[in-house]
């Protein structure tokens, strides 16, 4: 990714599993953060997230975002990211959530929410 120095770039990889804070702007102004997995496509940081939550609100209505990508081995290493969010996906957003759970915990499935729930994929474009 050209807008991440490439001194972080081992952040990005899944075996570092690393944990970043989303952050987002609500109506009002105010910020609104949340912990999140991601994984990276090559190009774009991928989110995931429930259709109708606050940060899904709030990527719809003002897509500019910030993420703060924590280095799981030394939590005073880490890389903000000031970016975009490029597109949202609704197809596969199940898939990706197994695929982050299975990353992050070790689990074939992720198992929480509703099966009702739609799932949607951001893909965030560094700035």
């Amino acid at each position: 990714m050209k807008n991440i120095p490439e001194e972080y770039h081992d952040l990005l990889h899944d075996d570092r599993k690393a944990f970043a804070v989303l952050a987002t702007v609500m109506d009002d102004g105010s910020p609104q953060a949340t912990p999140v997995w991601f994984s990276y496509d090559g190009e774009h940081i991928l989110l995931n997230s429930v259709k109708g939550r606050i940060k899904d609100r709030n990527m719809r209505a003002r897509p500019q975002i910030a993420l703060t990508i924590f280095d799981p081995a030394d939590m005073y290493r880490f890389v903000q990211v000031r970016g975009r969010v490029v597109e949202m996906i609704e197809a596969g957003g199940w898939d990706h959530i197994h695929y982050l759970a299975q990353t992050y915990m070790g689990v074939a499935r992720w198992e929480h929410g509703s099966p009702d729930d739609v799932r949607v994929i951001y893909k965030v474009a560094a700035e």
